[in-house]
């Protein structure tokens, strides 16, 4: 009572409700919070070629190459190449016209390529394109083969005419500019036009961060990106917070720059002094340096926090890497649906790369390939039959990501992006205070796509290490092992996705020889050399994946043939297993096992020549869309439970984030598989049913492509449903010979080896009503492209967007 009477009289204020358990300050930043602004900064020295006045001096010791066209040389597809009125200029003579150069400096600079400034005119063509070689010595017929297969890494739409414009080249790829050995221009795209170039520059990224103010933005380092704030010394960026309790501020720090950079995080509580929470200077530029800043002084307080630097040449670039407040040790956010005790802390999804179900143990491969992920399948939930919505990666991950049909999220071809407009699974997680980390074993899950979307941090493929095979679930689970433990006390979501399975299948020591005759490999790679002599097509030529007619063709036994790469991939497989169990089991060390939910899938399946083919994306047959899925976490899930109902992976976004307790976004066309988790859900034998079996129907498509970079063959499409214990295929552009519709016994025909639709002609037309049904929903749903979905974003909304790299 008497502390109580002081404490009226004196006017003691009540302790300070903690703020939110996840500040952002990415989320939070307004230009006006910089102090000390500097303004851009003059430009670097330019990577630029002219073909006005004099010629550029050779460097010392060097020999100009062609000092008649100032070391470019036709390379392909160009006559008449010369310099005339300050100008480059030839002629086209195919589709797949080059004009070459080879840089001799610049060679030291690990400043990726941020776009290409081209200035020049075309009589007739539609685009103009520039592509990069870092090799030592270009190899002109395998440049051209990928040439051929994968469009330019930077390309822009060109108006042709007789007017010189101006063109800047955007790309969704990331490189080094110490990789650029080799420039190569592609002028247009069609023989018989004229071409003028007065100028090419090519715009590292200091020069473009030199342009621009500081603020927001995507930012990489050594092709690790984050969403970061850009600041230039000795600019402060002031935020006012009301800190929950336990702060943490954790973020990345790094630079572009060769000099020392100073970062300091200052704390003034309101009322109070202010003071140091961190002071770190960073010395090697391209490399992003993890720093926790403990805050718990601070704890529950409004304060004033600021990032500043420092360094000795004023605007001196520095990158604040998801800078985010945390309330460590926090439970997971508050649910505005299902929570409780099995609520997970931590989800982690395992994105398996080109992985057949039918090669695991769990479903009953004879091969011991998979040791850990069945421990998983008995220690959690098996689904025995889980359909895939695609049957190649740019197209499978976004269905995941979005649960759309891929008619829907609109990603189909080899440069599509998912639109801005498209709401993902990691975007959920993050605006719910998540920790959001992805890691990308090809460029179709990363930015190239669009589906940074939502993560803090992307991992992408250029991250791996040079000269690395398809293997990436080591060297990725390595990083991922420190990371879990700086996030064992907040919430986090990881899609790991590896791609172990993938081609070329041959796997490191010793899963190479568990399988496979090591004495065999060397005639396995000779016939493959005998093989890609008579490929017609060049992306498979690429791969070297022949079909079997070409097999035949090359005088090589396909069953033995497809039997080493099964042996091959096999081993990969258990490699990729193996990794997984060093994640389980640190997580186990953690004390997370109980606290995380791991989801275990894969994006499509592999042929082995079931239908005369190998690699995949060509079919919507079995061995293509017939998916692994394991749910495991003990808490969370029950355990030793195995589902017979059918499901798809675009359910999968609904069920996680049910079984997070957030809200599942409107529009999903996916469906939550959470009550086939529940406790109760499963009979006396551990077999959980759905109240309405096999209801609802699960969908697969393949769709025309126009780009070389997407799998062969481009101008067939099919749609396929299972329901009902039954497969109906849907070709819908077909070949001649082909018929239109298939028909197959989906449970004792899973590899759809034997079409039975001419004995259930009732069936057949039932489903494709199901089909059209399906196809009109879809086609409905399809989001707007970016230029028509942001029609009414302020200016502020779509600078966002652009900084962070959503739109474009």
């Amino acid at each position: 009572m008497v502390i109580l009477a002081f404490c009226l009289a004196m006017g003691c204020a009540a302790p300070p409700k903690p703020g939110p358990a996840t500040l952002r300050l990415t989320d939070l930043y307004k230009p006006e919070s910089v102090a000390n602004r500097v303004p851009p900064s003059p430009p670097p020295p330019r990577s630029e070629w002219r073909f006005d006045g004099s010629a550029a001096a050779a460097a010392p010791g060097e020999t100009p190459k062609n000092p008649a066209t100032r070391g470019w040389e036709a390379f392909n597809g160009v006559s008449g190449l010369a310099i005339r009125d300050g100008r480059l200029v030839g002629r086209t003579t195919d589709d797949m016209p080059l004009v070459h150069f080879e840089r001799t400096s610049g060679m030291d600079d690990p400043d990726p390529v941020q776009e290409v400034e081209v200035r020049m005119r075309l009589s007739a063509g539609s685009q103009v394109g520039m592509g990069f070689s870092h090799s030592e010595k270009l190899d002109r017929a395998a440049f051209l083969g990928a040439a051929h297969v994968f469009p330019p890494s930077f390309t822009s739409p060109v108006v042709a005419g007789g007017e010189m414009r101006s063109y800047v080249l955007k790309t969704s790829m990331s490189g080094a500019g110490s990789r650029v050995r080799h420039v190569l221009l592609r002028p247009g795209d069609q023989p018989g036009a004229t071409f003028e170039v007065e100028s090419i520059r090519l715009v590292l990224r200091r020069e473009h961060l030199a342009a621009v103010a500081s603020g927001l933005g995507w930012q990489g380092l050594s092709e690790i990106y984050r969403e970061t704030l850009v600041a230039r010394s000795p600019e402060a960026m002031k935020f006012d917070l009301a800190l929950p309790s336990r702060p943490r501020l954790d973020v990345a720090l790094g630079t572009v720059e060769d000099g020392p950079v100073t970062f300091r995080v200052s704390v003034r509580p309101e009322g109070g002094e202010e003071g140091t929470a961190m002071e770190r200077t960073i010395t090697r530029p391209q490399r992003w340096e993890t720093v926790p800043v403990d805050l718990a002084p601070y704890a529950g307080r409004q304060v004033a926090l600021t990032l500043s630097l420092a360094a000795e040449k004023p605007g001196t670039i520095g990158f604040w890497g998801a800078p985010t407040v945390r309330s460590v040790a926090a439970p997971p956010p508050p649910s505005e649906g299902k929570a409780g005790p099995e609520t997970p802390q931590g989800v982690i999804l395992i994105w398996a790369d080109t992985l057949r179900r039918d090669h695991l143990g769990a479903y009953g491969y004879a091969r011991p390939t998979s040791p850990v992920v069945d421990r998983l399948a008995r220690e959690g939930v098996l689904f025995r039959d889980c359909v895939g919505q695609a049957s190649w990666t740019k197209v499978a991950t976004p269905t995941l990501m979005t649960a759309l049909y891929p008619s829907s999220h609109g990603v189909q071809d080899f440069p599509d992006r998912l639109p801005g407009s498209a709401v993902t699974l990691a975007e959920v997680y993050r605006d719910a205070g998540y920790a959001t980390l992805s890691f990308s074993s090809i460029l179709f899950t990363g930015k190239f796509s669009n589906l940074h979307q939502g993560f803090e941090e992307v991992q992408e493929s250029s991250s791996l290490p040079e000269g690395r095979s398809s293997k990436t679930a080591r060297e990725y689970v390595d990083r991922l092992l420190p990371w879990l433990e700086t996030h064992r006390d907040v919430p986090f979501f990881v899609f790991l996705h590896v791609s172990d399975p993938h081609d070329p299948y041959k796997p490191y020591p010793p899963y190479d020889a568990l399988w496979a005759d090591p004495a065999g490999a060397s005639e396995h790679e000779r016939q493959l050399g005998e093989a890609r002599k008579v490929i017609t097509e060049p992306l498979l030529r690429a791969f070297g994946m022949p079909s079997r007619e070409e097999l035949v063709k090359a005088k090589i036994d396909p069953e033995a043939y497809a039997e080493f790469d099964r042996a091959w991939y096999d081993g990969s497989i258990r490699g990729m297993d193996a990794e997984i169990g060093r994640l389980v089991e640190r997580l186990r060390g953690l004390g997370l096992e109980r606290k995380t939910l791991l989801v275990f899938t894969g994006d499509h399946g592999e042929e082995f020549y079931e239908h005369g083919r190998a690699f995949h994306g060509q079919s919507v047959y079995g061995e293509m869309n017939n998916m692994p899925l394991v749910v495991w976490g003990p808490g969370v899930v029950p355990a030793g439970r195995t589902v017979e109902q059918t499901v798809q992976t675009v359910d999968l976004m609904p069920t996680l984030l049910e079984l997070s307790g957030l809200r599942i976004p409107p529009g999903v066309q996916g469906h939550s598989l959470a009550s086939l988790l529940s406790p109760g859900a499963a009979d006396g034998r551990g077999t959980a049913h759905a109240s309405a079996p096999d209801s609802r129907p699960a969908i697969s498509e393949k769709a025309e492509t126009k780009d070389a970079g997407g799998p062969p063959p481009r101008d067939t499409a099919a749609e396929a449903v299972v329901l009902g214990g039954w497969k109906l295929i849907h070709n819908t552009k077909r070949p001649e010979g082909k018929p239109e519709f298939e028909l197959y016994d989906h449970a004792k025909d899973p590899l759809d080896a034997h079409d039975v639709a001419a004995a259930h002609p009732e069936e057949v037309a039932r489903l494709a009503k199901t089909l059209d049904a399906w196809r009109r929903m879809v086609t409905a749903a399809r989001l707007k492209p970016d230029s028509e979905a942001n029609q009414n974003l302020s200016k502020e909304e779509l600078e966002r967007l652009k900084s962070l790299g959503y739109i474009q």
